[in-house]
């Protein structure tokens, strides 16, 4: 009998839940709630909120909007967000997760103190790496990979943060570089500021991923932390596959199986997941 297993490790961070809870909050009062980006990367969560009435707008569509409730996601905004919401008489309900908020004041205390390279390690365009550039007048260095890192000056001092979703290996070997090529007269300080409940699942999704037949890593395909959980599974569980929904599961994969294993993304419901595994049965 094939049996199946949804990872208990997987499923909304701190800051996802906190965000979706506020903005159940709001609409259960008949309120008009509209939320600044996609809530969550996945859209089939969105569209569940969609349906009890949030909209989902763009910077553009903001500047439109006057004497209106705005939610702002766990990823947070740049200062500029802010000043436009005082501006059109917005009320702000901010739900930026707190990890990234304290990121974003360490950044700006660093940027006001003038002088070194502020160098991100993140994702270009990212909705977090954007509010942390935005606390440096966009003058931070956003830097993806360990292959970037060469484009920095070495006689000036660097200090180096992280998008708080950001691989930790990758990290350290950016690190590890910084130190063998910066000048002996310039200054080097890295600042870990990966989040631990994200970080932390790298090893349990990887004995997970390696107990079972196949792996169905349920994701949205924009998801940042979701890329980095699904290539680790995968690295160790090759008959894994990335699915948005249930929709996508090929049953042909199921051919011969004994075990299957359900996990997924900090943006990944728990409800989403269980359909997966209903799907299936």
């Amino acid at each position: 009998m094939l049996q199946i297993e949804i990872d208990n490790g997987s499923g909304f961070c701190f800051g996802v839940t906190t965000a979706i809870q506020k903005a159940e909050e709001e609409l259960s009062k008949g309120n008009q709630l509209y939320c600044l980006g996609d809530i969550v990367h996945n859209g089939m969560e969105c569209e569940r909120l969609r349906k009890m009435g949030l909209v989902t707008i763009n910077h553009d569509d903001m500047r439109k909007l006057h004497n209106v409730k705005v939610l702002l996601r766990a990823h947070g905004e740049p200062p500029e967000t802010y000043e436009l919401a005082c501006q059109n008489h917005i009320e702000i309900i901010d739900a930026t997760c707190p990890v990234v908020l304290q990121l974003q004041k360490r950044i700006k205390r660093q940027f006001e103190a003038g002088a070194a390279q502020i160098v991100i390690f993140g994702k270009k365009g990212h909705a977090e790496v954007l509010g942390l550039v935005g606390q440096t007048q966009s003058t931070a260095i956003v830097i993806e990979s360990v292959d970037e890192v060469t484009k920095l000056d070495f006689s000036r001092d660097i200090f180096l943060y992280s998008q708080t979703t950001k691989s930790l290996d990758e990290f350290h070997q950016i690190i590890e570089y910084i130190q063998q090529h910066i000048s002996p007269s310039a200054t080097f300080k890295s600042t870990d500021t990966i989040c631990r409940s994200v970080a932390n699942r790298m090893p349990n999704i990887s004995q997970f991923a390696s107990r079972h037949d196949l792996i169905l890593f349920v994701c949205g395909r924009k998801s940042s932390n979701g890329k980095v959980l699904y290539n680790e599974c995968l690295r160790v569980n090759p008959n894994t596959h990335l699915i948005e929904g249930p929709d996508e599961i090929n049953h042909q994969w199921l051919k011969g199986i004994k075990t299957v294993g359900i996990c997924g993304a900090t943006s990944t419901p728990k409800w989403l997941m269980e359909k997966c595994r209903d799907a299936i049965q």
